[in-house]
């Protein structure tokens, strides 16, 4: 056991990023074009999408305006995440993300569990993205008089769904015109002429999302051909798409009454936390940007920079569109799917030519999220082959293009196939809950980290700042505790008596993972803001529901056997030569 949690050292790490170490190729590594602007820029790229064009809807109609402040925490939580990264990133800039700073505090086998972990959070998260897009991509067109037939928009399983639930009205003795009468059964309809309008061979539907599959293949491409053109498309989008949101804010003002903030928190903090899983999937992006680190310029002055100002720059950019949706119509309106298009349609400002825009907007932005995880996943793969946790061809780099060809085909691939044909209605949930576990081990890392401060004249690189968390910590947990039992005792007896019980086991779990907290915190004199990072993002796990936590352990359980069966055989730890 204790060779499965051997460390990698800082120094160890290094050495074989610089010689671009792979068995695969030595035909040199990777290119360094990126700087902070061009990092912000992705950090911006991925956070400004989905998020901020159709998830912050869902989260406004469940919270009312008092989702500015769900938008806030989630910002603190990331905050503290992206300290930590930044002071990983400053010390060991390699490529490899959560995974390579793992593996330099916590040891292999957690190293191997977060890369795992990450792949799925990458992976999962695109085909999402790639399936979002191909909506917004169908509805522009068809706004535009150019309809995508249905069965090339969507998935086999939602359109077979689909025409049996249709079907079986049907059969009821309902006629069509009377189910098409009915709004509710909308997108059953949808997929249910998708289905019955789609061609067959033999008697198999060919049923489709042919839009997310090209969407996927162009961006993979774009991403093979090398950094440098990846950056200069994403650097246009980003600032395209940043002009639209500040256009929409400005334009939105104006048309904003105050009544409509009233109440401000119509459900309470259980209506704002509704939200969390879609609100948080939209802020990882600055976990992207981590992975580009051997391709930066300057990664440990750079990296700090892009993480940190791309995370403000948005946070201020979602409660800003939070308070101008939330002002300019009801909260009670906002449940749907292009919340900024609608607020500017005829039920709000009705000004369809900024609707138009608005849309079109939309596209790019998913996009370019789409173009940044795409980046990031290859290198992840690269980083864990390095290390011999997989084959060395997923190390392999081109030497035309200096990109890591065959794990950013597999990528596309992976992302592609899957999209044509799932299903994904609950990916948000089970991508966010892979981001905050990678969260919470960096944070947890970050406590292992020893103090080395450079000597004096030496380069300067980001530092995180150290507060003793000794009396902070523990005097946290008993407000937490206290303010439960006495501003919240129905809450509390609701907890002990719901019969339920497999629900509450996360937020039992986060409660002692919180007291352990507060007694090392005053025994060890921990750091706070690790300390802090690992307490925002445990609790936020507990928002996501025990179902998400299953599906996650059967994943990780997946990957621990993977790695018995031939990461730990193949580790380059486990070699004669290896540094312990």
């Amino acid at each position: 056991m204790a060779n499965l949690l051997r460390k990698k050292s800082i120094e160890q790490i290094c050495r074989d990023a610089q010689s671009g170490e792979s068995d695969a190729t030595h035909e040199g590594g990777l290119r360094r074009e990126l700087g902070t602007l061009d990092l912000t820029a992705l950090g911006v790229a991925a956070i400004i999408g989905a998020g901020i064009f159709s998830m912050i809807g869902q989260a406004s109609h469940a919270g009312g305006p008092a989702v500015v402040f769900l938008f806030l925490f989630t910002a603190v939580a990331c905050g503290f995440s992206a300290l930590c990264y930044a002071e990983f990133a400053s010390r060991i800039p390699v490529a490899g993300s959560a995974y390579t700073y793992t593996y330099a505090t916590l040891g292999e086998l957690v190293a191997w569990i977060i890369g795992w972990d990450l792949l799925m959070e990458y992976a999962i998260g695109n085909i999402a993205v790639a399936i979002s897009w191909s909506d917004y991509f169908t509805g522009l067109f068809a706004g535009y008089g150019l309809p995508v037939p249905e069965y090339l928009t969507m998935d086999f399983l939602s359109a077979w769904r689909g025409f049996e639930s249709i079907s079986a009205l049907l059969a009821l003795g309902q006629t069509l015109e009377q189910l098409v009468a009915n709004p509710d059964l909308s997108s059953q309809l949808l997929a249910y002429t998708a289905w019955t309008t789609a061609p067959t061979l033999g008697s198999l539907h060919v049923v489709c999302d042919l839009p997310a599959l090209l969407i996927t293949t162009v961006i993979t491409a774009l991403v093979y051909i090398g950094i440098r053109e990846s950056k200069r498309a994403n650097n246009a989008m980003v600032a395209l798409k940043v002009l639209v949101v500040l256009f929409v804010i400005v334009a939105g003002a104006f048309y904003v009454d105050p009544k409509n903030w009233s109440p401000f928190a119509p459900n309470g903090l259980h209506g704002v936390m509704q939200g969390v899983s879609g609100v948080f999937f939209a802020y990882i992006g600055f976990d992207a940007i981590s992975t580009t680190a051997e391709e930066c310029r300057d990664p440990q002055r750079d990296l700090p920079r892009g993480m940190i100002a791309s995370l403000i720059i948005c946070t201020v950019l979602y409660i800003l569109i939070a308070l101008v949706l939330t002002g300019m119509v009801s909260y009670r309106e906002l449940a749907v799917g292009d919340p900024l298009a609608y607020v500017f349609g005829p039920k709000g400002a009705n000004l369809p030519w900024l609707s138009g825009i608005i849309a079109i907007s939309a596209v790019i932005a998913m996009a370019t999220v789409l173009l940044v995880f795409q980046i990031g996943q290859p290198r992840i793969w690269m980083a864990m082959s390095r290390d011999g946790l997989l084959p060395p061809i997923f190390s392999a780099i081109h030497p035309r293009f200096h990109t890591p060809w065959f794990s950013t085909i597999l990528t596309g691939i992976v992302v592609a196939v899957p999209s044509l044909f799932l299903n994904l209605t609950e990916v948000t949930d089970l991508t966010s809950i892979g981001t905050l576990f990678a969260f919470l081990l960096v944070c947890g890392g970050a406590l292992f980290l020893e103090d080395d401060r450079e000597p004096k004249g030496a380069k300067r690189r980001f530092h995180l700042p150290y507060v003793n968390g000794k009396l902070i910590v523990p005097a946290l947990f008993l407000c937490t505790a206290l303010g439960l039992g006495g501003f919240a005792p129905d809450a509390v007896t609701e907890f002990f008596t719901a019969k339920d019980v497999l629900h509450k086991i996360p937020m039992a779990v986060f409660g002692v993972f919180f007291a352990a907290l507060a007694v090392l915190s005053f025994t060890k004199n921990l750091s706070l803001i690790p300390v802090l990072g690992l307490v925002s993002c445990g609790y936020l796990m507990t928002e996501l529901g025990v179902k998400n936590w299953i599906r996650f352990g059967l994943w990780l359980f997946v990957g621990l056997l993977l790695y018995f069966v031939y990461g730990v055989r193949k580790s380059k730890l486990n070699r004669p030569s290896a540094e312990p």
